[in-house]
């Protein structure tokens, strides 16, 4: 049996057509939350390009000012860094025309990219990026794939080599239905959408920029102390002398840089060049001792020290010397007893000072001593450890040989300084200022020591805290009861940002004298974040 068909009004007609329109309409709505949580993300990826691309400026003026400072040894790196500020500076502005293009295909010839009007316009994207002949995606495509190329091959570290050549990638899903890169990315997408992708792009040109930024700093650094065991030396014209005579001494780095002058002091005292006269004094032993200091590019001075050895030899003979009992005759002494303090001219209470004794052409076993106000204990060779008891009260130190007082000296006893702390970093020791995050995360804790150029006593450090500020400027002290960083406070290094700074305060020590004390705030180290 046939089924008769209900004829439909042209009216019925009408609706269904509505209905079915509506449908459509619905099925291609964006939602407004959802345009305007593109507009949320936008917003946020802007903020943090701007605080990258102002963190790369810092590194380009850092490394101007190391190109002025420097030019034989960052010519090179600087030159990479300004083909790497060109490059990155072309593909992003490539991608902020793109976006003005966009918005002005959705909104107008008026249109502005932070104001769009039609978020939700399918179309726009389309126009500029795929249209034939004229779409702008393929080139996009290309310069991407050149950019991430070139970017790489200046990244050494396989972690960041990683994460760029991710976020650069142009690699299309399998699950993308044959499309190309282009359509993949720009077909049918909303213009804010389309918009916030080439905000991405632009946020990973300056992360990408950034990273071979800190690595061309990096090769700076490595670059200029490449001989990284510089020891400083004396050479001495000779170094037997009689009284009268001029010794004549040059300080000098075994590897020398060049490019810059060291400063150079001698006892305390900074001298013109590097090269001084000492006129001979009392026969004995003698020594030219200080330290030298040299700026590495980043600014940071090294410090090197040095020590010289030299005799004085003969002087006036004294009458020959009768012993007491008149029945030996003393042959006669070449010259007098010389007494050094090995630290400097006084001695420090409670306190193991070393001090050598010596007179010419006298055998250390014939060479006796004596202190008055503390102990003094003979090593050998010349060599005895001086111990005075109380700081204040000068000590008298008398020498004799073969039964006959040859000298008589008196030393001043102060208490031991205070010390200084610092961060040990290999053969160096930083004391505060500008220090790599990799050098801190890889300290172990803090230490302790005299260093003054004539002093190298080192302390015990029993507790110390570091203090951190948040982002309210509210101090967050953390303590440790030990030399050693706690892993609160490692944490706490680990968020470190570039250039944000903490103290380290409130460090507690104990002496070799035997004494605990506690280094004041005029002690604090500051540690800016490089």
């Amino acid at each position: 049996m046939a089924i008769k068909k209900i004829k439909i009004s042209p009216r019925q007609k009408m609706i269904n057509l509505m209905y079915v329109v509506l449908m459509a309409m619905l099925a291609l709505n964006i939602s407004t939350e959802v345009l305007n949580g593109f507009s949320i993300v936008e917003e946020s990826l802007n903020r943090t390009t701007g605080n990258s691309t102002k963190e790369n400026e810092a590194i380009y003026r850092e490394l101007e000012q190391i190109m002025r400072k420097n030019p034989a040894k960052a010519r090179v790196w600087f030159q990479r860094a300004t083909t790497v500020r060109a490059m990155s500076d072309s593909l992003f502005n490539y991608a902020q025309e793109l976006k003005t293009l966009i918005v002005r295909e959705a909104d107008g010839p008026e249109g502005d990219p932070l104001h769009i009007k039609n978020k939700d316009n399918l179309e726009a994207a389309g126009v500029v990026m795929l249209s034939p002949g004229t779409g702008q995606g393929r080139k996009l495509f290309d310069a991407i794939n050149s950019y991430r190329e070139r970017i790489l091959r200046l990244i050494d570290d396989p972690l960041q080599k990683q994460i760029i050549s991710s976020n650069l990638s142009t690699t299309v899903p399998s699950a993308a239905l044959n499309k190309n890169w282009e359509e993949y990315m720009f077909e049918d997408m909303p213009t804010a959408a389309a918009v916030t992708l080439l905000s991405k792009l632009q946020s990973d040109i300056r992360y990408a920029e950034g990273e071979v930024l800190h690595t061309l700093v990096a090769n700076v650094g490595l670059k200029d102390i490449r001989v990284n065991k510089l020891e400083a030396i004396v050479v001495p014209d000779q170094t037997r002398l009689y009284p009268g005579e001029t010794i004549t001494a040059r300080m000098m780095l075994a590897a020398v840089d060049s490019t810059q002058s060291p400063e150079v002091y001698v006892n305390g005292q900074k001298i013109k060049g590097n090269t001084i006269q000492v006129k001979a004094g009392a026969p004995g032993k003698h020594t030219i001792q200080g330290y030298m200091l040299v700026r590495d590019l980043m600014g940071n001075v090294l410090r090197r020290d040095f020590k010289q050895d030299y005799m004085v030899i003969g002087g006036p003979k004294p009458e020959n010397y009768i012993s007491p009992d008149g029945m030996q005759q003393i042959p006669p002494f070449d010259g007098m007893a010389t007494i050094a303090a090995d630290l400097m001219n006084v001695l420090y209470a409670g306190f193991d000072n070393p001090i050598t004794i010596s007179i010419p052409n006298t055998s250390q076993s014939d060479v006796q001593a004596t202190m008055t106000g503390g102990t003094l204990t003979a090593r050998g060779g010349g060599h005895f450890i001086a111990r005075p008891t109380t700081p204040g009260n000068p000590v008298t130190l008398r020498v004799s040989a073969k039964g006959r007082l040859v000298g008589e000296y008196k030393f001043r006893v102060r208490k031991l300084p205070d010390p200084a702390p610092y961060i040990a970093m290999g053969a160096d020791r930083f004391k505060g200022g500008s220090f790599s995050k990799a050098n801190l995360m890889a300290a172990s804790g803090i230490h302790a020591a005299i260093d003054d150029g004539l002093l190298d006593i080192p302390f015990q450090v029993t507790s110390f805290q570091t203090v951190f500020f948040d982002n309210m400027g509210n101090a967050v002290p953390l303590s440790s009861n030990g030399s050693h960083f706690t892993a609160q406070q490692k944490e706490q290094f680990r968020h470190l940002s570039r250039n944000r700074r903490f103290y380290i305060t409130n460090v507690v020590v104990h002496g070799p004298d035997g004494t605990t004390r506690s280094l004041g705030g005029g002690n604090a180290m500051q540690v800016i974040v490089r």
